[in-house]
């Protein structure tokens, strides 16, 4: 039997639309996301014991996982009455059915704007205990349900929300780590984090540099070199951009920042029979599984990352000469060229009925892929 909302997301996925124009559907995509996000910090924390992210790394990628599910809650809370009676200003989430499972970076960018705009939209909201009494008045006086103050009450949530902030933005500008002085006071190490939620795919990635500073200040209070050192890369934060072609670019326009190692995380793209359109091998696992509601997804993790092998010294000018890196590209797979990376490792999260599913397939192309596989009590284990 299906869940209230399936058959209306199972017709918007046939006509190839992405709006949740369904309450019920909204709410269920809400919830699943929520586990999600939820689950995805207990797997970053599992990767962080295991070594596959320094102490500080997982900091940063901890914080950007907590940012990402308060910017769902949010989301939620702008959608919630959405397909009610008598709320039609309530819209329709837009997700990205073929591609990523995600919202489409549209909604982010939209949720940028309404934070600009939040004191003012609260400031014309009346407070909750009104809006509270305005609901039992409502229904006991009139014997209806009040939707409009319902919607009136999920918007002052959604503003009051943003206006507290912490959440993840379709643009994360760069921030600086201090890491160590190098063997000399002049060279300096630091690690810069940002993050986008990336337009071409509709998914949250996560960049982390290493890098050296030789300039004469600082980085981080160089009023010069940091505006412009933010700028470039968020300009190069694409997904369709190779990490070697960020770092040799990054290294080419500034000669006294030198990137050591660039990573990039790939949140996503997040599967499920209820929500998007999957192929091939995802596809079967998902069918074969049967899994309850909130158990019917996977989600895909990946892990680009670059290297510097060695350094090299270039002539600028007629008197100066520069540092340039030089990066390492995968030895293994003889993909490295192709990859633009020196490694790039991927793995999947699924609660246990998909994994059970895909165990029994074993497909060729997830042989290799590290499993994350969430129990119902939400205890995290890593299969290979």
């Amino acid at each position: 039997m299906s869940a209230p909302g399936d058959n209306s997301v199972k017709d918007a996925l046939m006509r190839d639309q992405v709006g949740l124009s369904d309450s019920f559907a909204a709410r269920r995509y809400f919830r699943k996301f929520d586990r999600i996000t939820r689950r995805l910090i207990d797997v970053a924390d599992t990767m962080s014991a295991g070594g596959s992210y320094s102490r500080a790394d997982h900091r940063v990628i901890r914080d950007y996982l907590v940012a990402l599910s308060r910017s769902f809650e949010a989301l939620s809370m702008k959608y919630l009455l959405t397909g009610r009676p008598g709320a039609r200003l309530a819209g329709a989430l837009e997700i990205d059915v073929e591609e990523s499972g995600f919202p489409v970076a549209r909604e982010l960018m939209t949720m940028a704007n309404d934070a600009q705009q939040a004191d003012r939209h609260l400031r014309g909201t009346p407070d909750a205990q009104s809006l509270l009494d305005d609901m039992i008045r409502t229904i006991v006086g009139e014997r209806r349900m009040p939707t409009r103050a319902q919607y009136a009450m999920s918007q002052r949530l959604y503003y009051q929300a943003l206006k507290r902030g912490g959440l993840f933005w379709a643009q994360n500008d760069p921030e600086a780590i201090w890491i160590e002085a190098q063997s000399n006071d002049k060279r300096r190490r630091y690690t810069l984090h940002w993050a986008v939620y990336d337009s071409q795919v509709n998914l949250p990635t996560i960049y982390l540099m290493d890098l050296d500073d030789t300039g004469r200040r600082a980085l981080p209070t160089d009023q010069d070199r940091w505006p412009e050192a933010q700028a470039h890369l968020m300009a190069q934060s694409v997904a369709g951009l190779k990490l070697l072609t960020i770092a040799r670019g990054f290294d080419s326009d500034f000669d006294d920042l030198h990137p050591k190692r660039l990573r990039r995380i790939h949140i996503g793209p997040m599967y499920s029979s209820a929500f998007t359109r999957q192929s091939g091998p995802i596809r079967q696992v998902l069918e074969q599984a049967r899994a309850p509601e909130g158990e019917d997804w996977t989600l895909a993790w990946t892990l680009e990352d670059l290297e510097s092998e060695r350094v090299t010294h270039e002539k600028k000018g007629w008197f100066s000469m520069v540092e340039r890196e030089v990066f390492a590209l995968d030895p293994f797979s003889g993909r490295g060229v192709d990859t633009g990376a020196t490694r790039t490792e991927r793995a999947v999260i699924l609660p246990e009925r998909p994994y059970q599913a895909l165990v029994e397939l074993d497909p060729p192309g997830f042989r290799d892929v590290r499993k994350f596989v969430v129990s119902p009590s939400g205890q995290v284990l890593s299969y290979r």
